[in-house]
């Protein structure tokens, strides 16, 4: 018998109700962990796999209304991992070949022998099991990914981790907000990695990259002839992202007229090529950033309302640099790494009071302007470490004294925001490395342990996280 997490349910389709009763008594007096759905029609059938989680269709294939072949296709199209064993008296190779075409597991003529019959159900089921299975697999390795995609253990990294979870399982477009460099193209490949739609391609269209006479055409394609240039037949990145993920970036900066185009094909779900007299249907998630306010876009007249409204579906806010100023060693050692890799040089660490400089230091330009700054930390240092000094020659390289250009601060108040910050970065690093074991942090950084937890208590830190 196959072992299942959850006791299976079978749903038996036949006009016959009195054969759908044989067969569920059969199945269960073999196995009475199995439940039994039976529906009189295609109709019923549809309506239980809306409403209930099915392992398994058992279906005539000669039915009144819609046939067995049209369920399977639309109970396909509500469960794609379905498993479907068609049954039908009129066997043969021409039907039984139509049935696994359209996504059959399995073809058996009636009347079905019970030892055949039990043995199929029981490799279907299997079938499921492994799927099953394998989305689970897929979901740990994707869930891992979004950890290495978005670096950052602070309280709002991990909010934007659990809201990039649950937008991924469903549909829905969302749009994305935050500042310029926090990361927005990053969290949209990961809701696309966590999709349903991870097999297929996520593009990117950057709308200001594109000048607008010309944006039509890279969004909805063009016949050939339709305007000066044209010298060929173009299918638009609605179409060639069909099944899968489109990106619009930094969607507050396109046209009204845009807009307006745009607007229909959200609501038609199809798009009209330039040029062309009939819509093209297409299946793609939406998923639109913007660095803007559209709401005072909306207030100001250059964004439509009605287009904000089909886009603010979900929304995913990346938090700016400043709201999680505790992972920037983490962002920082980070960066340095991937630098090393990118210049094909060996491993840098940096020396301990650079993480608690760079956490005090302000980052206007977000995750973005610190990935570049750790670049060229990588250039400047030439050991196997990256000190103070390092620091000082990169940031007069771009032309910026220590205060980042800001109003300079006094001695004490700059000093105290250094070392709340390395402060923060240690304990944290300590913690994670000895697994959220306070006492061994303690033993390590020569503190008692009583100290060693006020600062944990003074700094907020989760101790338990790190078990």
């Amino acid at each position: 018998m196959t072992e299942h997490t959850t006791p299976p349910t079978l749903l038996l389709v036949d006009d016959q109700q009195e054969y759908t009763r044989g067969l569920a008594r059969l199945v269960e007096g073999e196995h009475p962990e199995y439940r039994c759905l039976r529906a009189a029609n295609a109709a019923q059938a549809l309506e239980a796999l809306e409403s209930e989680t099915v392992s398994l269709m058992l279906t005539d294939l000669r039915m009144p209304g819609m046939d067995g072949l049209e369920l399977l296709r639309e109970a396909l199209a509500v469960e794609p991992a379905l498993s479907v064993i068609v049954l039908t008296g009129f066997g043969s190779i021409e039907t039984a070949v139509e049935a696994l075409k359209a996504g059959a597991y399995d073809f058996l003529t009636k009347p079905v022998d019970k030892d055949v019959l039990l043995r199929t159900l029981d490799k279907a089921l299997e079938r499921n099991r492994l799927l099953e299975e394998n989305f689970c697999l897929r979901s740990w390795v994707a869930s891992r990914e979004l950890d290495d995609e978005l670096v950052g253990e602070s309280v709002a990294m991990r909010r934007l981790k659990e809201q990039i979870r649950a937008v991924a399982q469903s549909d829905y477009t969302v749009l994305i907000t935050g500042e310029s460099g926090t990361g927005k193209e990053r969290i949209s490949r990961a809701i696309h990695k966590l999709s349903s739609r991870r097999d297929k391609p996520l593009l990117t269209v950057n709308c200001p990259a594109i000048p607008d006479q010309l944006l039509e055409s890279e969004l909805f394609g063009h016949e050939k002839g339709a305007f000066t240039g044209a010298d060929r037949t173009r299918k638009g990145i609605f179409v060639e992202a069909s099944g899968g993920t489109l990106l619009l970036d930094e969607i507050g900066d396109i046209s009204m007229n845009i807009q307006t185009k745009l607007l229909r094909v959200l609501q038609e779900r199809e798009v009209r090529p330039v040029g062309s007299s009939r819509s093209v249907p297409v299946d793609v998630r939406i998923l639109a950033s913007t660095n803007r306010d559209l709401q005072e876009k909306i207030r100001e007249g250059t964004f439509r309302e009605d287009l904000f409204y089909r886009l603010n579906v979900l929304t995913v806010q990346a938090p700016a640099l400043a709201r999680r100023c505790e992972d920037v060693p983490l962002l920082a050692n980070y960066f340095l790494s991937e630098s090393c890799r990118e210049m094909g040089l060996p491993g840098k660490r940096m020396a301990p009071e650079v993480p608690g400089f760079l956490a005090a230091r302000r980052w206007p330009g977000n995750v973005r302007e610190l990935q570049n700054f750790m670049r060229r930390l990588c250039v400047f240092c030439h050991g196997e470490e990256v000190d103070m000094a390092q620091v000082y020659l990169a940031l007069s390289a771009e032309g910026e004294r220590c205060e980042n250009g800001d109003t300079a601060e006094s001695y004490k108040d700059a000093k105290a925001q250094v070392v709340e910050a390395f402060t923060r970065a240690y304990v944290t690093d300590l913690l994670q490395r000895t697994q959220g074991n306070v006492s061994e942090a303690a033993r390590l950084s020569g503190l008692e342990r009583v100290s060693l937890q006020k600062i944990i208590k003074r700094h907020e830190i989760d101790a338990d996280r790190y078990r």
